[in-house]
């Protein structure tokens, strides 16, 4: 059986009544609703569901169709960046199905959302038009406010539907891409500063660990910051890395982690070689020594 991933994420983490009805425009489309995650501080949800390409096609336009209405960015307001009101909606394969399959379904949906919903659509990572909108912060950059000037740029038509901005959606990143984490660490100060100065150090694009986006964000709500990181690929940056690296950079400020979180879902591997990492088991520890995995016969 062909399983698509699907994650999109809502520029809205505070209406808890858009919050459900997007849930149930999502569960309506017949996929399997795995998470939702919502974040105050953020104004963001993170939706994550799975099924066959027609159902998982099904429910991100029945979210939009959900969302589009209910969210205006002109008086939208949060931590994180955004661009739309579904602000991304990546593809990712998980079992029975090709990239290539994946960035197909992100392109037939992304036409489908510019012509029924008249969002314009970037193209991003696998299923990227040009090198230039590979990268998500780069089509992000600007935000919606600046939206409507960077898209009157030649560089910066959109792939699918109006060459400008819907009023008050904005517009949407949808693409295809493998697995990451969303993975962020709280510390225990109010300083915004040190928590750039940690995610400057500590993502790819400034000299850091490479796979790790990183941006310091304050989280008003609970009056301290947060480096709030995407890990594209925890087999080679793992986990239990990234942590140490914010825990020392911290450290140097006098400031102390206070908790971190994962945003969605996380595949067991991840956590399973943080653990063996930080209980500094030996060599030979291996997936087959958890009971679970041997019960399942997933081992």
């Amino acid at each position: 059986m062909a399983i698509i991933e699907c994650i999109p994420n809502l520029s809205e983490g505070r209406r808890q009544d858009v919050i459900d009805a997007c849930a149930q425009a999502i569960r309506g489309a017949g996929v399997h609703l795995l998470d939702v995650k919502s974040d105050a501080s953020h104004n963001r949800t993170v939706y994550t569901f799975a099924g066959d390409a027609p159902a998982v096609r099904a429910a991100v336009l029945a979210l939009f169709a959900a969302a589009v209405p209910a969210i205006d960015l002109r008086s939208h307001s949060g931590e994180h960046p955004r661009l739309g009101a579904v602000d991304v909606t990546p593809f990712v394969p998980i079992e029975g199905v090709t990239m290539a399959e994946c960035v197909a379904l992100a392109k037939s949906v992304g036409e489908e959302i510019g012509r029924q919903f008249g969002v314009p659509v970037f193209l991003y990572e696998e299923a990227a038009s040009t090198p230039a909108r590979r990268n998500l912060e780069d089509i992000r950059r600007g935000e919606f406010e600046g939206l409507a000037a960077k898209m009157q740029q030649p560089d910066w038509k959109p792939d699918f539907g109006p060459s400008a901005p819907h009023a008050s959606a904005g517009a949407a990143v949808v693409g295809a891409r493998m697995p990451l984490i969303a993975y962020n660490i709280n510390l225990a100060t109010n300083r915004l500063d040190v928590a750039k100065k940690i995610a400057s150090a500590v993502r790819q694009s400034s000299g850091g660990l490479r796979f790790v986006k990183a941006m310091g964000v304050e989280l008003s709500d609970k009056g301290v910051v947060q480096v709030s990181m995407n890990l594209t690929n925890f087999e080679k940056t793992p986990m239990f890395r990234v942590f140490e690296l914010v825990k020392r950079e911290a450290a140097r400020y006098g400031v102390n982690v206070l908790e971190s979180e994962i945003v969605g879902l996380v595949p067991a591997a991840a956590l399973t070689a943080t653990a063996a990492w930080f209980l500094q088991m030996e060599d030979g520890f291996s997936a087959e020594q958890i009971l679970e995995n041997r019960l399942r016969g997933k081992a």
